[in-house]
């Protein structure tokens, strides 16, 4: 069966960096998009980043923009989200999703929980 594994979480201080891994397994990780989200307590999920099946395209929320880069290396099943000048605000449980490119599959992970504190 499909799973995406998110690692990579921690708690961080305000300026500080992390990079998140999102690992695939029972899917061909190439025929997918992937998107990152963020959940913060007491809002709605929203969406962070996107990278496009082959990784030419990315998009990302205004809000992390020019701070978070979004990755992937399909040779690895693997996705990342590099995060630099963390701030308070970013503080969420991170959730890797893929959507197959007919848009008729989808997948979400576990989770992992960054916490950017002083």
């Amino acid at each position: 069966q499909v799973q995406l594994v998110e690692s990579g979480g921690d708690l961080v201080q305000p300026g500080g960096s992390l990079r998140l891994s999102c690992v695939a397994s029972g899917m061909t990780f190439s025929n997918f998009d992937m998107d990152w989200y963020r959940q913060a307590p007491g809002k709605e999920r929203e969406l962070v980043a996107h990278i496009s099946s082959a990784g030419g395209s990315t998009n990302y929320a205004d809000s992390v923009k020019g701070r978070f880069t979004i990755s992937r290396v399909n040779a690895k099943n693997t996705m990342y989200l590099q995060m630099n000048s963390l701030k308070p605000e970013d503080t969420a449980v991170y959730y890797c999703k893929a959507v197959s490119r007919s848009r008729f599959y989808s997948y979400w992970g576990q989770g992992t929980q960054v916490t950017v504190s002083s």
